[in-house]
């Protein structure tokens, strides 16, 4: 079991790096000066929504957010075991998408501005009643299985061979409903973590 990361100290330290207040942070990204400190003491446990506005503020994303160390590459290929898992940057705190999902992303999304994923979904897995909702463009191919996709107030399920594109500012969702695991590629521009 990996060790949890501690979002509040890093918050603080980042926040420090900049040279900003708390006030300062607060205001460049848009949320109320109290949140950034009940998150830097650990009171609070940031959505993603409000940790991506957050990070907004330092213009950075959530992956060099959970890990500073990585290196950029320019590489043109990547095996199985070079991809980034980012399963627990999108759902941290959820220990049931945790174990039901695996959202894997080639490469520098940020240094190439453009996200591809490998995304596989346990049966019973789901995104949350909670609607996604990001600035970029997405899209994807199911290559196995199926899943349940819903962006507004359209549902479909998809099937191996069939796939999606839609503007992610629209509220979306993706659930697994069957019986077995379904995999899926996917890209989304700009990139969302």
């Amino acid at each position: 079991m990996t060790e949890e990361f501690d979002v509040g100290t890093r918050l603080k330290a980042l926040r420090k790096q900049y040279g900003l207040s708390q006030r300062q942070l607060a205001e460049h990204a848009g949320v109320p000066h109290g949140q950034i400190s009940m998150i830097e003491t650990n009171r609070s446990s940031p959505s993603v929504a409000s940790l991506r506005k957050i990070l907004g503020g330092f213009g950075i994303s959530m992956s060099e957010f959970f890990e500073p160390d990585a290196l950029a590459t320019q590489q043109p290929f990547f095996t199985p075991g070079e991809l980034r898992d980012l399963t627990s940057l999108l759902y941290q705190g959820n220990d049931n998408a945790q174990r039901k999902i695996s959202i894997r992303q080639v490469g520098d999304a940020k240094t190439m501005g453009l996200q591809v994923l490998h995304e596989r979904y346990e049966p019973g897995a789901d995104t949350g009643e909670t609607m996604i909702e990001h600035e970029a463009v997405e899209g994807g191919i199911v290559t196995s299985g199926e899943l349940e996709i819903t962006v507004g107030d359209e549902s479909r399920v998809l099937k191996a061979g069939d796939s999606y594109l839609f503007d992610s500012r629209k509220p979306h969702r993706f659930r697994n409903v069957s019986d077995r695991p379904c995999e899926v590629i996917s890209a989304c521009t700009p990139p969302y973590l």
